[in-house]
């Protein structure tokens, strides 16, 4: 062999080394580039996460509209339990359910206890979009978000209670108790913070990159729900923290290239979205069974009573007629007399949700331009709903709000008039609509108003 092929293999070998040097040492250092996470403040065990999930879930199941279909729930876990086993902190033992809810929509109690909504399944474009879904949900539950949430809620209540569950004077499994009975009244184990929910968007990232799914497919999917009006179950339950495409996209940067094999996609996906798609359909936005009557009919309900109750929510209050009903869901408030509304929805009262707009990547839109997406969404879910005339601004709570009136085709049968009244608060566009059957909206509107005057805001 010449001394030239000798420098040439020599050369050869010493770039491969180097190569193989450099691939050892910058693993570790592209590991540790990883967003890192403190859980916070907890005076609950991972096992008692456990045990308030299994108490909650319990109580959960049995008011939510349960899909109970084992193909579904199957292929959940499947998939959810691939996920789960790059979730960083305890192994909780997880669980996944689909909900028979046609809304955009996934929530997790503490211990790993998770239910996705089918319109979830439905929506997704690929399976990595709901894997992302799911590693968002898996987020919370593994840097303990529920429970740090119900601490942080304990303490303010009743500091020195707590302080003596600490020393012991007190069980933790009162507290227990006293968070799980709580659950539908408050739903303190779900009011996330945005910062919560943007660590849950970088560890849900940090799990479909070690999955090896397609992480960027959580962001693609934020944003579709985001561009097309379509999150406002989602966004509602899951406050939007900011830029959140951009810290998903930057942690995708500091985790390394995603890899060419990354899965997008599986057949077994494609079965289970078109199997649920066959499914009778789910109950759409804003109906519940208990805004029906027992026999599913809508009877004209007694008219608005001249004596109000008071409502205390987080951030709003306000007073209604004490013949009508609280609503609440994770969706939003409906305040309505007993029959008011069925399975193909409300015909008399009021509910209020908030909408988050297509910015279109701008910062924010206006006021006007976000009524004007909301009423395009409105008139897909209601083909017969048009706008009849624009009454220009008004004050809510103290602040600007639009007021619209529409006529669109009421489930009691015939038309409805529907008062919409729209404002602008950080989590997106809050509106309010007032329902009832066109000819007897006169009787209703004085009550409406009411309720529109006693609005106060807490922040």
């Amino acid at each position: 062999m010449s001394r030239d092929s000798r420098s040439a293999n020599t050369f050869a070998l010493i770039t491969i080394a180097w190569i193989l040097t450099l691939v050892f040492v910058m693993t570790p250092f592209t590991y540790a580039q990883r967003t890192q996470f403190k859980e916070g403040r907890n005076i609950f065990t991972p096992q008692q996460d456990v045990e308030l999930g299994q108490q909650v879930a319990q109580d959960a199941e049995a008011k939510l509209a349960m899909l109970n279909d084992q193909r579904v729930d199957d292929y959940l876990n499947r998939l959810g339990r691939k996920l789960a086993a790059f979730a960083p902190g305890e192994k909780f033992p997880y669980q996944f359910k689909a909900v028979n809810d046609a809304n955009i929509n996934a929530f997790a109690l503490p211990g790993g206890f998770l239910y996705i909504n089918r319109g979830t399944i439905e929506a997704a474009d690929n399976e990595a979009q709901l894997a992302g879904v799911l590693a968002h949900e898996i987020g919370h539950v593994a840097l303990r978000h529920g429970t740090s949430q119900a601490t942080k809620a304990q303490l303010a209540q009743a500091p020195l209670a707590i302080l003596g569950t600490l020393l012991g004077g007190r069980s933790t499994g009162s507290i227990l108790a006293r968070v799980g009975a709580e659950f539908l009244a408050d739903s303190v184990l779900l009011k996330y913070s945005r910062d919560a929910e943007r660590q849950a968007d970088l560890v849900g990232t940090q799990i479909l990159y070690d999955a090896n799914y397609d992480p960027r497919a959580m962001a693609t999917f934020f944003d579709k729900l985001e561009g097309g009006g379509r999150g406002t179950d989602f966004f509602s339950s899951h406050p939007n923290p900011d830029n959140r495409q951009q810290g998903i996209n930057a942690e995708i940067g500091k985790l390394g290239s995603v890899s060419r094999d990354a899965i997008s996609d599986s057949r077994d996906f494609r079965r289970i979205q078109q199997y649920v798609r066959s499914l009778p359909a789910a109950p759409k936005a804003g109906e519940s069974q208990s805004q029906t009557s027992s026999s599913g009919k809508i009877y004209r309900p007694a008219r608005p009573s001249s004596r109000y109750v008071y409502y205390d929510g987080e951030n709003i209050s306000l007073s209604y007629p004490d013949n009508w009903k609280e609503y609440e869901t994770d969706q939003g408030l409906t305040l309505a007399p007993e029959g008011g509304g069925n399975e193909t929805g409300l015909a008399y009262g009021v509910t209020m949700s908030i909408f988050v707009p297509n910015t279109g990547g701008r910062s924010s839109v206006g006021l006007r331009e976000a009524t004007d997406q909301l009423i395009q969404d409105l008139q897909r879910s209601n083909s017969g709903m048009q706008v009849t005339r624009d009454q220009g601004t008004t004050r809510v709570g103290g602040k600007t709000a639009l007021s619209t009136i529409l006529t669109g085709n009421s489930p009691a049968g015939g038309r409805e008039r529907d008062w919409l009244v729209t404002l602008m608060l950080p989590e997106g566009l809050m509106y309010i609509v007032f329902v009832a059957p066109e000819q007897e909206f006169p009787d209703y509107q004085r009550a409406f108003q009411q309720v529109l005057n006693s609005i106060k805001f807490y922040n």
